[in-house]
């Protein structure tokens, strides 16, 4: 049986940010691997010169390569339109029965965990390691968890500094042509480089 953690996101593009919450939680949850998780459709807010959920997959692995814990998963990819965590994870777990995982998320949406589509099935599907600083808000999320079966011992926290790099910079600065250098990883720099992607 191995610990597999899941960070899902847009990755428009995938940038050290990710890259940090993925090592941490490789480290504080003590996880075996961590795969990323890109989605088919992007939501409204990452929508803006979306290049395609393949160039986003391959980003994506350019990220990782080269480091052993981390790899990319293609459950989401591969599922035209919107992807609720709950298929995503019964998909993966018909697939990896015999792996146990882990839903990697920020506080924030840790703390929306009940609105969501089935989250008591979620909670027997995987464990949802939430990301923090310093422990601050972790006390709030398992109040607010506290009402759903399974949450106390299915939560799990891990802590990580605060890296203010956003996917909308990124496009920003790629489309003025400015280096990206220290914001993505240096693979990616040269994929969007190479592609030409977020040209204005």
């Amino acid at each position: 049986m191995a610990r597999i953690g899941l960070l899902g996101g847009t990755f428009n593009p995938p940038h050290v940010g990710h890259l940090a919450c993925a090592s941490f939680a490789f480290d504080g949850l003590s996880l075996d691997h961590v795969l990323l998780v890109p989605v088919h459709s992007p939501p409204h807010k990452e929508a803006y010169g979306d290049p395609g959920v393949e160039h986003r997959v391959r980003m994506c692995e350019a990220a990782v390569h080269g480091d052993d814990r981390l790899g990319v998963s293609r459950v989401e990819a591969d599922v035209p339109g919107r992807s609720y965590t709950v298929d995503t994870l019964s998909r993966l777990h018909e697939q990896r029965p015999e792996d146990q995982l882990t839903f990697i998320v920020g506080g924030d949406m840790a703390r929306s965990l009940p609105d969501w589509r089935e989250p008591e099935s979620i909670l027997s599907l995987a464990e949802i390691g939430v990301a923090g600083r310093d422990g601050v808000g972790f006390p709030d999320i398992r109040e607010r968890l506290s009402g759903l079966a399974g949450a106390s011992d299915r939560v799990r926290f891990f802590d990580m500094p605060r890296i203010d790099i956003s996917s909308t910079l990124i496009r920003r600065r790629a489309a003025a042509r400015l280096p990206l250098r220290g914001l993505v990883p240096d693979g990616v720099a040269a994929y969007i480089e190479r592609e030409e992607l977020y040209a204005a």
